[in-house]
C-alpha cells in the first residue's frame, strides 16, 4: 500500500479505536479516498477503513518473533506449502509488450490467487507459505531501469497479505525469474555489475515496501540459481565464465551483500528472519566448505534455504514409481544427517521445496512413504519443510486436498498439533519412527530380490532411462535395485573377482522403451573392492541383436565408490583424466558408445564384459 493512503488509514483508525498503529504496509482499500456519500454511508466506509486498517496493524506488529532465535522460529514455522507455479510464472517479454503484470500469475496454468485459497491452505496444516516471485515481469531492466512497477508489487503485497491474514509465515523471494542471474557469470564486468545493481535495487524496493511488516515475513535472497546457475545464458545469450570455485565465491557474495541491504533499510528489517539460499539449494554441495553463511548485524535472524527432491527419478519423472527401499531411507536420513551440521552451528534450515511429482497431476505410489519420513527427518533436526505444490495435493480452485493420507499426515504435523509436546519428545519420537521404517524396509527387501543391495558385496548392473525418460532402472552411482519402473525385469551379475560377466534388462512388461537419453554399466562398491580394475566391454545386445559400439569405452568413477562405463551420457563432454582403458590409452574413448536410434523401441538391452585386474 501507498504510505499516502495508509496516513489517512491510520487517522481513521485513531478515531474509531483511540489508539496508534505500531506498524506499516497492507491494504487499506478505499480508506484514502473522497467522499460525497450521505452520512449513514460515510460513516460505513469510516468503519471499513477502521476495520481494514486495524486489519494491516495486526498483520504488521511486531510479535513475540522480534525476540526468538532462528531455531526457535523454526518450529513456530511448522509444516509449509509453496504458491508454486504462480507469482514466479515468467512474462517478461508481455511486460515489455505493455501488458499489466497483474495477471502473469495463471500463465502457467494455476488460478488467480484468492484469500481463501490461503486461508484453506491454513487449514490443511500448512504454518508456513512460500511465495515464489518473478520481480522483473515488471521491470524493463535491459534499459537500465529497475523499478518494479506498483501494479506487481501490489499485487504482491495483496497475496502476502492473504497470508498473514490467515496467521501464516510468509517467504517472498526472487525465482527463476528468467534467468537473468546468468548475468552474474558474464564474461563482460560490466555485465556482472549491472547484475549486482539490479539485484540491489530490486531487493531496496522489496526491503522499503515491506519494512514496516512483523518478523512473519521472510525475506529468501534467490532460489537454485546461486550456484552453477550463475553461468546461465538465458539473458546474457552465451554460458559464463566462473569456474566452480568463482560460483560459491560469487553466491557467498550475492548472500552477503542481501544481509547487509536488508539490514540497512530501517523498519523492522534489523530483525527480520533472513533466507539464505544455498548453493545451488542442493544439500551436497552446500555442506562443502566452500559455502559459507554471511555474517550478520543480527544475533541468530539468519535461515538456510535447500530443496530435496532425491531420488529426482522418482522425485521428478514418471519413470521410477517406487519409494521405500533400504536404500531410499539411507539416503534421505543421511543427507539430512549432513545438513543438521547447520542447525548445529544455530541456523534454522528450511527445505524450501521438496515433492513428488508427476506429470498427470496425480499422486505417485509411496509418496506417502516419502513425505512422512522427511517430516520426521525435520522434527528431528530442526527443519521446516515446505511442500512444492501446483495444485497437486491442494486444489486451489476445487478449494479441496486430493489424498486422504496425505492430508492426515499433514494435519498431525501442524504446529498446533505440537506445541504442547517437548522439543525432547517430538526429537525423540521421530528418532523412533525413522528406526522403525527404516528396519521394516530391510525385513520387506530380503523378500525377491536376489541382490540386494549392500555394503559387503560389488553387483554389476544397467543403469538406464529412456529417451522420453517413461522407463528407468537404478539411474545414479548408487546401486538400487528397486529404484525402477515397476514391471522391469533386471538380470544382474555378483561381482567375485577377474571374469566375464553379464547383464540385462527387460522393458516387455512395462512398455517398450523409446530411445534412451543415459545408460552405463555400473559396478557397486567396485572402487573399494577392485581399485584399479577395467572393465572390457565383449558384446551388447539390443533386442537380442548384437550391434557394433560408436565408440570405445573407458572405465572411470565419479564418486570413488562405483565402478562404471557409460555407455549413453550426453552430459560429458570431455574424458576424464583418470579414465583406465584395456590398451592402456584414451584417444578415441567416448562417453556416448551405445548404438541406440533416436526413439528407437527398445524391448531388450544386454551386455557382457570382461573385468580386468589391473
Amino acid at each position: 500500500m501507498k504510505k499516502s493512503n495508509l496516513s489517512k488509514a491510520m487517522t481513521a483508525l485513531a478515531l474509531a479505536l483511540s489508539m496508534a498503529l505500531s506498524g506499516c504496509g497492507g491494504s487499506a482499500g478505499n480508506a484514502g479516498t473522497e467522499s460525497t456519500a450521505s452520512p449513514e454511508s460515510a460513516g460505513a466506509s469510516e468503519s471499513t477503513a477502521a476495520s481494514e486498517a486495524a486489519a494491516d496493524a495486526d498483520r504488521n506488529k511486531m510479535p513475540d518473533e522480534n525476540n526468538l532465535t532462528s531455531l526457535e522460529v523454526i518450529r513456530l514455522m511448522g509444516n509449509g506449502i509453496n504458491l508454486g507455479n504462480t507469482l514466479e510464472a515468467y512474462n517478461h517479454k508481455s511486460y515489455v509488450g505493455g501488458a499489466n503484470p497483474d495477471g502473469f500469475e495463471t500463465g502457467w496454468g494455476q488460478p488467480y490467487t484468492k484469500p481463501e485459497m490461503i486461508q484453506d491452505m491454513k487449514d490443511a496444516g500448512f504454518d508456513t507459505i512460500r511465495i515464489p516471485v518473478a520481480w522483473t515481469n515488471g521491470m524493463n531492466f535491459e534499459s537500465g531501469d529497475y523499478t518494479i512497477d506498483e501494479r506487481l508489487m501490489s499485487r504482491v503485497e495483496t497475496v502476502v497479505n492473504y497470508a498473514l491474514d490467515a496467521d501464516m509465515y510468509v517467504i517472498i523471494n526472487d525465482h527463476w525469474d528468467g534467468g537473468w542471474w546468468g548475468m552474474f557469470g558474464a564474461e563482460d564486468q560490466a555485465t556482472r555489475d549491472k547484475a549486482m545493481e539490479m539485484y540491489k535495487s530490486m531487493w531496496t524496493q522489496i526491503g522499503e515496501r515491506f519494512a514496516d511488516y512483523s518478523c512473519k515475513l521472510i525475506f529468501e535472497s534467490a532460489n537454485e540459481e546461486l550456484g552453477d546457475r550463475l553461468n546461465d545464458k538465458d539473458i546474457t545469450g552465451s554460458k559464463g565464465v566462473l569456474s566452480t570455485n568463482e560460483c560459491y565465491e560469487t553466491a557467498n557474495m550475492i548472500n552477503s551483500e542481501f544481509v547487509k541491504l536488508i539490514r540497512s533499510l530501517g523498519g523492522n528489517n534489523p530483525q527480520r528472519f533472513l533466507l539464505i539460499a544455498g548453493y545451488n539449494t542442493d544439500i551436497t554441495n552446500t555442506c562443502d566448505d566452500r559455502f559459507k553463511m554471511p555474517e550478520d548485524s543480527a544475533d541468530s535472524k539468519l535461515l538456510l534455504s535447500v530443496h530435496y527432491y532425491t531420488p529426482w527419478d522418482y522425485c521428478g519423472t514418471d519413470s521410477v514409481n517406487q519409494w521405500g527401499s533400504p536404500t531410499n531411507y539411507e539416503q534421505q536420513n543421511e543427507l539430512m544427517e549432513k545438513l543438521s551440521k547447520f542447525s548445529e552451528q544455530g541456523y534454522g534450515v528450511v527445505i524450501g521445496e521438496y515433492a513428488v511429482m508427476m506429470k498427470s497431476g496425480g499422486i505417485k505410489p509411496d509418496t506417502d512413504k516419502f513425505y512422512s519420513n522427511l517430516l520426521d527427518n525435520c522434527d528431528l533436526y530442526d527443519f521446516c519443510p515446505v511442500l512444492w505444490d501446483c495444485s497437486n495435493f491442494y486444489k486451489r480452485t476445487a478449494g479441496k486436498t486430493s489424498d486422504e493420507a496425505l492430508a492426515e499426515l499433514f494435519l498431525s504435523r501442524r504446529y498446533e498439533n505440537e506445541k504442547s509436546t517437548s522439543t525432547e519428545d517430538i526429537k525423540s519420537a521421530a528418532k523412533a519412527r525413522i528406526e522403525e521404517n527404516y528396519k521394516k524396509a530391510e525385513e520387506e527387501q530380503s523378500d525377491g530380490i536376489e541382490f540386494p543391495a549392500s555394503d559387503d558385496t560389488s553387483v554389476a548392473w544397467i543403469m538406464f532411462a529412456s529417451g522420453d525418460y517413461g522407463i528407468s532402472y537404478c539411474v545414479g552411482d548408487i546401486y538400487d535395485p528397486t529404484n525402477m519402473t515397476t514391471g522391469v525385469k533386471a538380470q544382474n551379475a555378483l561381482i567375485t573377482g577377474e571374469g566375464t560377466y553379464t547383464v540385462s534388462l527387460d522393458f516387455s512388461e512395462c512398455g517398450l522403451a523409446s530411445g534412451v537419453t543415459f545408460s552405463a554399466l555400473g559396478i557397486s562398491n567396485g572402487e573399494t573392492f577392485y581399485p584399479g580394475y577395467i572393465i572390457d566391454i565383449e558384446e551388447i545386445l539390443i533386442n537380442g541383436e548384437a550391434r557394433e559400439l560408436a565408440g570405445k569405452e573407458y572405465t572411470c568413477s565419479d564418486d570413488s565408490v562405483c565402478t562404471r562405463v557409460n555407455l549413453y551420457n550426453a552430459w560429458v563432454s570431455n574424458v576424464p583424466d583418470t579414465t583406465r582403458t584395456p590398451d592402456g590409452s584414451s584417444a578415441d574413448c567416448s562417453a556416448t558408445i551405445l548404438p541406440v536410434k533416436n526413439k528407437e523401441k527398445i524391448k531388450t538391452i544386454s551386455v557382457t564384459f570382461k573385468l580386468i585386474a589391473p
